[in-house]
């Protein structure tokens, strides 16, 4: 007997209709490059005049140019460096800011913005009950502190480096006191340093810290004026039009004597 064969069924699938071909592939990288320009260009129409000019100097110049941009710092003041040319932008936006403070009506009085060829001077004076500090004493009070918070604030964003000064009047200590109005006017530069510099201000930002005791005075015609006592702070300028590596104008690197007495009697304030 015969066995019977298996049944074999052949099934035929559709074919397609061949290669499509990579045209897609680059229509879509064409479509990406371009969508990627359009953000550039909205980026570039966003960003500070600084980097505007940058990028178009980098384009024109691509080794000679990019050494004189940029900077390591973050934050809102990061494409803002104090040059004679915006000066007053500084001075006005550290205005705005000290306005902020609580005691600003009582305290506005005491505090002056001037140029000078150093860069931009913030000037605190004391008064004759103590404003800033504890009156005789290095300790910053709580005005004191405020102020100094602030401005740290505003300063800590730029890369222009920073010089403080410390002044007092004319009234000597005892003569029998080991304590003297170099010590405290070093004393209180340093004390308003070290406030800064952890509320803000980066440590490589301030150069110099510097006592002059009574020998410059604010008002020569009355040398024992409470307001002679004073905390200088100095933005200093960053020359522009430079080749070689920005450095911001002012002497050599000096800081005054670091010890912070608390109080040291025999002065009269």
């Amino acid at each position: 007997m015969d066995t019977p064969r298996p049944i074999i069924i052949l099934k035929k699938k559709g074919g397609h209709g061949g290669h499509h071909g990579g045209a897609w592939k680059v229509a879509y990288a064409d479509f990406v490059t371009a969508m990627m320009a359009l953000f550039i260009v909205l980026w570039l129409l966003n960003s500070s005049k600084q980097i505007q000019e940058a990028v178009g100097g980098y384009f024109k110049d691509p080794t000679g140019t990019a050494k004189k941009v940029g900077s390591n710092m973050v934050g809102s003041g990061e494409n803002f460096t104090l040059t004679r040319d915006n000066m007053p932008k500084l001075k006005e936006q550290l205005q705005q800011a000290i306005k902020q403070m609580s005691d600003f009506e009582r305290l506005k009085s005491h505090i002056e913005m001037t140029v000078t060829t150093e860069g931009l001077r913030i000037e605190l004076s004391e008064s004759a009950k103590g404003t800033f500090f504890d009156s005789g004493s290095a300790k910053v009070n709580s005005d004191g502190r405020e102020m100094l918070i602030t401005l740290a604030q505003e300063l800590g964003k730029l890369p222009n480096k920073l010089s403080i000064e410390g002044h007092t009047d004319s009234t000597p200590y005892a003569p029998t006191a080991a304590y003297s109005n170099w010590e405290l006017s070093s004393d209180r530069a340093n004390a308003a340093r070290r406030v800064m510099q952890t509320n803000g201000v980066r440590a490589d930002q301030v150069t110099q810290v510097r006592g002059f005791a009574d020998q410059h005075l604010r008002k020569s015609d009355a040398p024992l004026d409470p307001s002679n006592r004073r905390i200088s702070l100095i933005v200093q300028y960053i020359m522009k039009n430079t080749d070689d590596d920005e450095k911001p104008a002012g002497g050599k690197e000096h800081e005054g004597k670091s010890s912070q007495p608390e109080e040291k009697p025999g002065k009269k304030e």
